[in-house]
């Protein structure tokens, strides 16, 4: 029973535990950078124009339109 608290999320999106461990890790140091990129550029404007923005599109594409491709290949939903 205490084991499936850690593994019944992540087999809910496809990943063993450690996945998505290394997956949700690598989605919040990428975040943490954003936002450093962000108060930085509140600072100097000058400076990260689009680094905030285009993180927030990379971590969309990979987490949201990834996954649905991925669904979709798997003929867990239709097509669009």
């Amino acid at each position: 029973m205490f084991s499936r608290l850690f593994t019944k999320h992540p087999a809910s999106v496809g990943e063993s535990y450690l996945q998505h461990l290394t997956h949700s890790a690598s989605f919040g140091l990428t975040m943490l950078a954003g936002a450093f990129a962000c108060f930085i550029h509140a600072l100097l404007p000058m400076l990260f124009e689009r680094t905030g923005s285009g993180i927030i599109a990379r971590l969309h594409d990979r987490m949201i339109v990834n996954r649905s491709r991925i669904k979709r290949a798997k003929g867990c939903e239709p097509a669009e």
